[in-house]
């Protein structure tokens, strides 16, 4: 189940009147990244992740948004419920994008029936358009949902699989990129149901490792599972003093290391966090701990604030601390959606700049002033 068009839904939502407009969200400086854009939009060929700047040239009558995401995060979190509470097993993926695993259902409700129910309930219950594809597994299922889109459904049945695989574009098979897109169209390969009669070593020797899998999916088969979602999903680090401390500088230095370690290992992972916990325990070994729903992000300087300011709500007893700890949970998926309202692209590519030297040299190569000392 994808929502359609997420991030204009929910301003829609907000303010009709941009109902049936052309709708661009994201930075609004000419720096700036298209991070959503309408269906009356793209028609002008504008598109997630375009320059901002090339959006204006296409499409300068478009309404411009700057975005919100506390606000997607809330609506996000309200389609999520209504999924978990009729959904037997559920995985989030994203902030928009959901598996449901319904086997059984069947000889009890039918599957089609019971889904179009719960997409009814979701459309009444949030306002938002949702579209779904129906099928035996994740990549097929995730390739009728964008053939039916917008606000639409498709059930596709295993005997159908190929046929309807087949004459779509190479591009619809999740894992194919740009590069991998360029270098089997050199090779004069351009429909799903041609990569699909190819002997799958040379898909290999063509795209690397990732080759066999996308024949694979190419061919209607994905055994990966529906991981079940929990908002317990979590990463997190603690760490305890050799002496018990009041010290602040010393709390915040190490605070800020865990933040920053925590929120690469997310970045590493392309995960987002919704909410984020702090925990103290003093050296009586009373043990308290806040936590706070955010926008789902992982940029260090988002979640450090958000880390002290719980810490300092937290910490009004100043006895001595033996322990803190970070913990963010409510992990879903969504890198690509990491600098998309930032109106300056630098402070995304010294995130990326950051991450790579930590990948070749170590997590410990590069980090904040602030936090060196606290290492953990």
């Amino acid at each position: 189940m994808d929502l359609d068009t997420f991030f204009v839904s929910v301003e829609r939502l907000i303010n009709p009147a941009l109902t049936g407009k052309p709708v661009i969200i994201g930075g609004t400086s000419d720096r700036g990244v298209v991070a959503s854009c309408s269906y009356e939009a793209r028609r002008f060929g504008v598109h997630s992740a375009m320059p901002m700047r090339m959006a204006k040239q296409l499409c300068g009558q478009a309404v411009y948004i700057r975005g919100d995401m506390e606000l997607y995060s809330r609506y996000s979190r309200l389609v999520t419920d209504v999924i978990a509470d009729q959904a037997p097993l559920y995985e989030k993926a994203s902030v928009d994008e959901h598996y449901l695993d319904i086997t059984g259902l069947d000889r009890f409700f039918g599957c089609y029936k019971w889904t179009h129910e719960l997409r009814q309930r979701i459309i009444k219950e949030t306002g938002l358009p949702i579209s779904f594809g129906l099928s035996a597994n994740k990549t097929v299922s995730k390739i009728a949902t964008g053939q039916a889109k917008p606000n639409g459904e498709l059930q596709v049945v295993s005997t159908q699989i190929h046929p309807f695989l087949d004459p779509l574009s190479i591009r619809k098979i999740p894992m194919v990129g740009d590069a991998g897109y360029r270098l089997l169209r050199s090779m004069g390969v351009a429909r799903i149901g041609t990569l699909r009669l190819m002997p799958p070593d040379m898909v290999e020797q063509v795209l690397g490792k990732n080759g066999v899998v996308i024949w694979r999916k190419a061919n209607g088969i994905d055994p990966t599972p529906v991981k079940p979602y929990s908002e317990q999903k979590s990463i997190s680090s603690e760490h305890t003093y050799e002496q018990d401390t009041t010290d602040m500088i010393v709390l915040r230095q190490t605070l800020s290391a865990m933040v920053e370690k925590l929120a690469f290992e997310m970045r590493d992972k392309q995960k987002l966090t919704g909410c984020v916990t702090v925990k103290i325990r003093y050296a009586n070994f009373d043990t308290h701990s806040q936590q706070k729903h955010i926008p789902y992000t992982a940029f260090d300087h988002i979640l450090l604030d958000t880390v002290l300011g719980l810490f300092e709500s937290l910490y009004n007893r100043r006895m001595l601390i033996r322990l803190v700890g970070v913990r963010f949970s409510h992990l879903v998926g969504g890198a690509q959606q990491l600098n998309m309202f930032e109106d300056t692209p630098e402070m995304a590519s010294l995130y990326q700049t950051m991450d790579n030297i930590r990948r070749r040299f170590g997590k410990h190569a590069v980090g904040r002033a602030g936090g060196w000392k606290g290492e953990v």
